[in-house]
């Protein structure tokens, strides 16, 4: 394929590096969608250095359209019609286009508008004629939807003359032959060459603007390159300049890893080679078409996918080179497809089975997306375009009409509704492993395969999945090859206190932890009683502000939704509420493969069927269920307890004080101040509850207990727990000021016990107890002095295990029990746990 060399008429300066010699841009519809796009254009190909510049365009955004459905419009105008419709479409497009003459142009727009009026009367001559005719004979198509690259070019190239600058425009019609075969275009290479070379003798600019889009055939006709034919004119266009690059300028930075509309953590790819781009493409990635990239594969010739708007940012570069640091480049889907399954046992181990099937669809002019056969040869699926599928169907019943009567071919099948994922990469040759991923995140993501193919190239892996699983199915992949292995969408329920403490906590910590340990936590959602924020990017600066103007309702189906679309490695639900329907939801979330993470002593603590359900579906997930949390605020109490246990010791007894309220009531009341003056007190510092009955009643002290209790292998209910509550049965149902002024009539009591207790020596504690026979009880007792709880600070926590191994010496934890930082803090020390053991390197 001859070409002939362009000669550069510019040389860099002494000293300077030296640009590329010969640079073809090619700019898309978008690029050049108005008046303000093309000076924009101009901008951009004046500040580059090229010897020799060749910009290839496209027709404004959209026009190339307009002028189909103009012919088409015409075509069906019947004649004699008093205001054909055409008419109003064909003077809106000349609007348009003279309204960006002007402009561009300005004082210089006059040639311009009058060529481009000329033009339209030809054009309105044209579709005169279509009207006359009744029809739209092809060659007519080709020579109208052509007209906008011919446009284009003309308002680019007077522009950047009104600039000053000396520049020539290519009517590419007038070197481009080309013929049309069932390959698709043709380039007569030699002939073209020659006629460029003829062209370059009366227009030898540094600077071209040629069309994009139209050529001429064999017969000297005028015609187009098809759909994708203004890229494929910049390839062509830089094979015959001999160029060095080929930029082709969209919308987009470049190539992504995945659709960024269905997966918003796909990213931009620095390089391509050759041979990915071309998979991507086929695949239906917004790549450059397989043709385009022919001739600069056959010329070794690099390829720039460029952001017109961004024109800093450097693209993605497509070379023959190849990237083996990663498996997967790519990701993509092809949808609108169809699954046709020939199946029977009359075909095992018949040669020429294949080659049948495919002689059948060719013959019906049907293509064939993939295949797969298994290695029994006892059926053959092919996945083609919805659209053929019924061709595609009827074409092999006819094929194999005797065998399917004998029953040799039991069934030719047809399933509509599928979608091919392709995963790409040269990296995927000779890496094992990597259909294993693949397979495994769609697994995860509860995505079937229908069908499988894999080239012995091993650059893809394809598989057929219903359409309905596509997004899904997308989302999963990319993130099992381009995320972390440690990376949790994350979920907060009850931003209360706790919770809003572990958020602030979460978010200091997200990015040491994700430099440290490669631990990725993404928080995607926070939802109280009444609102909730979902953010598919994540939840980062202030999170507070943003909660506050959250307008979504509280839905925990949607919430509990939008964290599985997410389709991360790992999904996370901390639940800082107290509240028992929240609770409920956690059989429901370890069954699909979500940690759940808690503070909140409902599930522990709650009905023994709804504990029993959580610990089922865990255990069938492999979901982590972690509550350190509940019992001691952030003290390691459950942990220790696990500890033990999960090294075969045998817990005899457990006996704690549990609440850090009632533990700085009793280690304060001394006698100097009656018992209802220290309430108010601790009321006054915030240790109680709004209402002190909710701690005075013992009830949550129990509740502690009987998550200890279980987690000892005991089957302890709340009721089953004898508890002794410090508010009288009088007290009970009054409003909490009531309560309040009336408290003072149980200080004689309090003090008679005291009394009591200090005559033996000992002190008052509220304490729960587990003994070795299972009976649990909670409530006030005297306790020796030299007691471990007689000597606590404030408001301590403490717990005493003794176990086969601590027999004589009980095993004793200690520390605070309660506040937002501890407790927070416990819950975030879970989180780490989880992410621990799915691999972190904490």
């Amino acid at each position: 394929m001859p070409s002939h060399a362009v000669e550069a008429q510019a040389r860099p300066a002494a000293g300077a590096v030296a640009p590329a010699r010969t640079v073809v841009h090619k700019f898309g519809g978008t690029s050049v969608a108005d008046a303000e796009r093309y000076r924009h254009v101009a901008q951009l190909l004046l500040a580059r250095g090229e010897s020799v510049q060749v910009a290839v365009v496209s027709a404004m955004k959209g026009v190339t359209d307009a002028l189909i459905e103009l012919a088409e419009l015409a075509a069906a105008t019947p004649v004699g019609a008093m205001t054909p419709e055409w008419r109003e479409r064909w003077h809106e497009l000349r609007a348009r286009h003279r309204g960006a003459a002007v402009a561009l142009l300005a004082e210089h727009a006059g040639p311009a508008v009058e060529w481009l009026d000329q033009r339209f009367d030809e054009l309105a001559q044209v579709l005169g004629a279509l009207s006359v005719i009744g029809g739209l004979p092809g060659e007519v198509l080709q020579r109208v939807q052509g007209q906008g690259e011919v446009f284009s070019a003309k308002l680019l190239g007077e522009h950047l003359r009104a600039l000053g600058e000396d520049c020539a425009v290519l009517d590419a019609r007038e070197v481009l032959v080309v013929s049309h075969g069932e390959l698709g275009v043709d380039v007569d290479w030699e002939l073209s060459a020659q006629r460029l070379a003829r062209w370059r003798q009366l227009n030898p600019q540094a600077r071209v603007v040629a069309t994009g889009f139209v050529a001429r055939d064999a017969q000297d006709r005028i015609t187009t390159l098809g759909r994708n034919g203004s890229d494929y004119s910049g390839a062509i266009f830089a094979a015959l300049f001999e160029a060095d690059e080929l930029h082709i300028w969209t919308d987009v930075d470049g190539v992504l890893s995945a659709d960024p509309r269905v997966v918003p953590e796909a990213v931009q790819l620095e390089s391509l080679s050759y041979d990915e781009a071309c998979e991507l493409a086929y695949f239906g990635a917004k790549v450059v078409h397989p043709q385009t990239m022919s001739p600069a594969i056959e010329r070794g010739l690099p390829i720039i996918i460029r952001n017109t708007f961004q024109p800093e940012h450097p693209g993605t570069r497509i070379t023959s080179e190849r990237d083996f640091s990663g498996p997967v480049k790519g990701l993509t889907l092809s949808p609108n497809l169809a699954l046709v399954n020939l199946e029977g046992t009359g075909l095992i181990g018949v040669p020429g089975t294949a080659e049948r099937v495919f002689a059948a669809l060719r013959n019906a002019k049907v293509s064939v997306v993939m295949i797969s056969q298994g290695s029994s040869e006892h059926s053959i699926c092919c996945v083609v375009k919805q659209e053929d599928a019924d061709r595609a169907q009827a074409a092999l019943v006819n094929a194999f009409a005797h065998e399917l009567t004998v029953g040799q071919v039991q069934r030719v099948q047809q399933v509509p509704g599928i979608s091919v994922l392709a995963a790409v990469g040269d990296g995927m040759a000779g890496q094992p492993g990597v259909a294993a991923r693949l397979f495994e995140s769609l697994g995860r993501a509860q995505v079937n395969i229908r069908a499988i193919a894999q080239g012995s190239s091993e650059r893809n892996i394809s598989v057929a999945i219903d359409s309905d699983h596509a997004t899904r199915a997308l989302r999963a992949a990319h993130a099992g090859f381009y995320l972390s292995p440690q990376t949790f969408a994350v979920g907060v329920i009850g931003p209360g206190n706790v919770g809003a403490t572990l958020l602030d906590q979460l978010l200091g910590a997200r990015a040491g932890l994700l430099e440290r340990a490669n631990l990725d936590l993404r928080l995607r959602a926070i939802a109280s009683r009444g609102r909730q924020l979902l953010d598919p990017r994540g939840i980062e600066g202030d999170w507070r502000e943003r909660f506050k103007s959250a307008s979504d309702p509280a839905d925990l189906d949607r919430f509990t939704a939008h964290l599985l679309d997410s389709h991360l490695p790992h999904v996370v639900i901390v639940d800082c509420s107290a509240s028992p329907e929240v609770a409920d939801r956690y059989p429901q979330w370890l069954a699909a493969g979500i940690h759940v993470v808690t503070p909140n002593k409902q599930a522990g603590a709650g009905p023994l069927d709804r504990y029993a359900a959580i610990r089922e579906a865990a255990a069938a997930s492999g979901a982590r269920f972690r509550y350190e949390a509940t019992v001691g605020a952030g003290l390691p109490v459950i942990s220790t307890l696990r500890d033990l246990l999960d090294t075969g010791d045998a817990v005899t007894s457990i006996e704690g004080i549990f609440s850090g309220t009632l533990a700085w009531l009793f280690n304060k009341y001394d006698g100097s101040v009656p018992f209802s003056q220290l309430v108010a007190e601790a009321r006054a510092l915030g240790y109680t509850e709004p209402d002190p009955r909710d701690d005075l009643s013992g009830t949550d002290v129990a509740r502690k207990l009987v998550i200890l209790a279980r987690e000892a292998g005991r089957a302890l209910s709340l009721e089953d727990v004898q508890v002794e509550s410090l508010v009288p049965e009088s007290l009970r149902q009054a409003s909490v000021e009531d309560f309040m002024a009336r408290l003072p009539e149980v200080d004689a009591a309090f003090a008679a016990r005291l009394q009591a207790a200090q005559g033996a020596g000992k002190v008052l504690r509220y304490v729960a107890r587990l003994d070795a026979e299972g009976r649990a009880s909670v409530g006030l007792v005297e306790l020796p002095r030299m007691h471990a709880f007689a000597n606590l600070r404030l408001t301590d926590n403490i717990v005493q295990f003794t176990t086969r191994r601590y027999c004589e010496n009980p095993l004793i934890v200690q520390g605070p029990g309660a506040g937002p930082e501890v407790t927070a803090a416990g819950v975030f020390a879970d989180l780490l746990r989880v992410a621990a053991g799915r691999g972190a390197r904490l």
